[in-house]
């Protein structure tokens, strides 16, 4: 059972969270944005946000700078 995370495959955890699998990739950035198979997470939503076995999850920093 697995996910691709940025394209990478990684072990899918049952019941797991968005937050869960942000802080388990070490993804630790304060602005992120995340999609599972295509659709956007909010960011209040992933506390409870889960997904399936064989997900496609996109993270993805945002820099912001001047």
């Amino acid at each position: 059972m697995t996910i691709e995370v940025n394209s990478n495959i990684v072990d899918f955890v049952e019941g797991e969270t968005i937050a869960q699998l942000l802080k388990r990739m070490n993804f630790v950035f304060p602005l992120i944005v995340v999609k599972i198979d295509g659709v956007l997470v909010k960011k209040t939503d992933f506390d409870s946000t889960t997904f399936p076995d064989g997900a496609s999850i996109q993270m993805i920093h945002l820099i912001s700078g001047g």
